[in-house]
């Protein structure tokens, strides 16, 4: 006759093997449900960290916290511009030169407008080079973004000035920073502008960087 029941009792410590157990899903872990009995937390994905949900919840894996993706890309180019915004839509590239590079699945670029891999909170910032042959007062970058992937609105501007009496190259910089909460990607993007009162050039690189664009994502929307 099978046995079908044990006393407590009976079951002394550490009899109870490995062997003696009910089988399970390779990767699963053993926890206790709100009801208090024994229940398995489903197997993650490679990189995720067991993450508890808090009390009357089993905990689940999920992606480890920190920063999970960095880029950045510069502009190559040396674009003319002046009193009519320019968007900064042509000649950029990944920094890549001696030893530069990035942290999980960057940016796409097209016509200089940018994608983000995934949903999330960003940190975008742009740090521009200009330089005038004679005298000016201010140039200044923006960055812009879009909700509907159509409409773009300026949401920083950094301001700067290049200033020289006589026919030589003056030269300036001016970095401007925002944080985007990128809901949708295919409808959230950016794109960055340059402004000059005169007409000034756009500073480029191709194994330094001089204009260049920094995408950070910090964390979940």
């Amino acid at each position: 006759m099978a046995i079908t029941r044990i006393i407590t009792p009976a079951v002394t410590d550490d009899s109870v093997t490995l062997a003696k157990m009910a089988p399970g899903t390779d990767g699963n872990l053993i926890t206790y449900d709100a009801s208090g009995n024994p229940a398995a937390v489903a197997t993650g994905s490679a990189g995720q960290v067991l993450t508890s949900a808090g009390a009357g919840a089993p905990p689940t894996f999920a992606a480890a916290g920190g920063i999970t993706m960095a880029d950045q890309w510069r502009y190559t180019g040396g674009v003319a511009f002046g009193s009519t915004a320019v968007v900064v839509n042509a000649d950029w590239e990944r920094s890549n030169t001696n030893a530069q590079g990035g942290l999980g699945t960057g940016m796409s670029q097209s016509s200089g407008i940018f994608t983000f891999p995934s949903t999330g909170i960003y940190s975008v910032s742009f740090h521009f080079n200009a330089y005038r042959a004679g005298e000016s007062r201010y140039v200044f970058s923006e960055i812009q973004s879009t909700q509907n992937n159509s409409t773009y609105v300026t949401i920083t501007q950094s301001y700067t000035h290049i200033k020289q009496a006589d026919s030589s190259s003056t030269y300036c910089s001016a970095n401007t920073n925002t944080l985007l909460d990128v809901t949708d990607t295919s409808n959230v993007k950016v794109r960055f502008r340059v402004r000059s009162v005169n007409e000034a050039t756009l500073q480029g690189g191709t194994d330094e960087n001089r204009t260049f664009a920094t995408f950070t994502r910090l964390g979940d929307t």
